[in-house]
């Protein structure tokens, strides 16, 4: 039952969370705090083991959060649950964008989107090089 319940809590966060790994790190801790599974400091030593290792931060800590709460098996499903979203969403856009890619509408959607994505890279690079 708590494997059930790792994968579904981090497919959650999976879903629920944008703006990459570091946005996804209070949400986790939410999570956390909301189900007892760790302690502050322990949370706190995941995150620095999760920064460490190359990769992903979200999928990282998602990997250290599920095994520590069930072993490898909580640490495979943890990871397969933040992933999922995502990947999920990929296939949909994908096949969206082959299905549609010469249609004008699309076509202007993706260029108005440009602009929004550099905006938030910019963003994301200003608040990184604040610190």
């Amino acid at each position: 039952m708590e494997l059930i319940k790792l994968i579904l809590t981090f497919a959650k966060i999976g879903l629920f969370s944008f703006g990459g790994g570091y946005a996804m790190i209070p949400i986790i801790q939410q999570e956390i705090e909301s189900n007892n599974w760790l302690s502050s400091a322990e949370f706190v030593d995941i995150i620095a083991i999760a920064e460490m290792t190359p990769g992903p931060i979200a999928v990282n800590s998602a990997t250290f959060v599920g095994y520590k709460i069930s072993g490898v098996w909580g640490g495979i499903l943890a990871t397969f649950g933040v992933a999922l979203p995502s990947f999920i969403l990929a296939v949909l856009i994908s096949s969206y964008y082959l299905k549609f890619k010469r249609n004008r509408i699309s076509n202007s959607i993706f260029y108005g989107i440009r602009p929004v994505i550099t905006a938030l890279v910019l963003s994301a690079t200003v608040v990184i090089a604040e610190t």
